[in-house]
């Protein structure tokens, strides 16, 4: 019966749900929030580690808003999608000088902070304040399109926020403090565990009984979305220069862009440009690496590392400066350029 799928989810979620996860088993809104903009588009093995980090760097809200953000960038760097990071120092700041460093209870308002969005609101406000607000992220969106059949493109938003109607209408009722908390995460977690995108395990869920995909034998067909995000490529030619001693040039990239606020090697179009910004007597000395391809959401960089070795005195007409190798473990770089300076 689909009246009774959240104390079912509730069920399961007791004795058969995740428990071990760092950010489990805390009602702290730091820690949920944290956890919460990490994971979204990272999988779980690798936002481990890094919430431990962040943890021990930043162990409250206010440690981390009184943090420079080029900190929070180097710690952060590698995990992708830089604009959480950026948001997540701004929201920091705001969680402090707007409401005294404490995170609001409800997701009306935590939608107002930075970075926050309607499920990342609901699944704070759930989790540590049980509020009854449904979240809807791509684990939850399998399940519920799967145990309705709900047929309807995801990719209209009037039919996502339908979707939203039907996730607030199946949410728990009674003794929410305690209900909240474990149907929210027992949502996540089935459809991290068991309803999986490929090979559902179907026999093990507690939804399979009034489950419409099951019944139809096609829960791949599920959730419908028509619009696909368009891939492109760039090419990009990255100028490595570096002096004898071991430092390094590096320039901030600029807001927005591509590694926004980031340091990285200077970038250009063309080797041809590339070449016209190295002094004359040193171009000679360029040196090329072995390209690769670093893939973004919905880009593919195709990156040619030039390599050159320059006096400390060179005069580099251009937005930078020399770093030393003691410098660059606390700076926020590109996960290319940590791979390339094995930093």
């Amino acid at each position: 019966m689909v009246s009774d799928l959240a104390s079912r989810v509730v069920r399961w979620q007791r004795t058969h749900g995740r428990h071990d996860l760092p950010w489990q088993n805390t009602r702290d809104p730091y820690r949920v929030w944290l956890s919460e903009i990490m994971l979204q588009q990272t999988q779980v093995l690798t936002v481990r580690d890094y919430f431990a980090r962040f943890l021990a760097q930043f162990p409250n809200v206010r440690a981390l808003a009184a943090a420079h953000l080029d900190e929070v960038l180097a710690l952060w760097s590698g995990l992708g999608y830089y604009s959480r990071a950026r948001n997540l120092h701004l929201c920091a700041q705001q969680v402090v000088s707007r409401h005294g460093g404490e995170f609001p209870h409800t997701a009306e308002i935590l939608q107002t902070l930075p970075g926050i969005g309607r499920s990342t609101a609901a699944a704070v406000a759930s989790l540590c304040f049980g509020e009854r607000v449904a979240i809807l992220d791509g684990n939850v969106k399998r399940v519920l399109t799967r145990f309705l059949g709900f047929e309807q493109d995801l990719a209209v938003l009037a039919h996502e926020r339908a979707l939203w109607t039907l996730a607030t209408d199946l949410l728990p009722h009674r003794d929410l403090q305690q209900t909240m908390p474990r149907y929210t995460q027992g949502m996540m977690d089935l459809g991290a565990t068991l309803c999986t995108r490929a090979k559902p395990v179907c026999e093990a869920c507690p939804l399979s009984a009034d489950c419409v995909a099951r019944a139809q034998g096609q829960p791949g067909l599920y959730p419908v979305r028509t619009r696909k995000l368009k891939r492109s490529s760039q090419s990009l030619w990255l100028l490595w220069a570096q002096t004898r001693d071991g430092a390094i040039w590096l320039s901030q990239r600029p807001t927005p862009g591509v590694w926004a606020g980031l340091y990285c090697f200077v970038l250009y179009d063309s080797r041809e440009a590339l070449e016209a910004a190295v002094p004359a007597r040193s171009r000679s000395a360029l040196q090329d690496e072995p390209v690769f391809i670093h893939v973004l959401t919905h880009k593919d960089l195709y990156l040619h590392p030039v390599k050159v070795r320059l006096p400390a005195s060179a005069k580099l007409h251009m937005e930078g400066a020399w770093y030393t190798a003691e410098q660059l473990p606390r700076m926020g770089l590109p996960a290319p350029v940590k791979k390339l300076l094995q930093v």
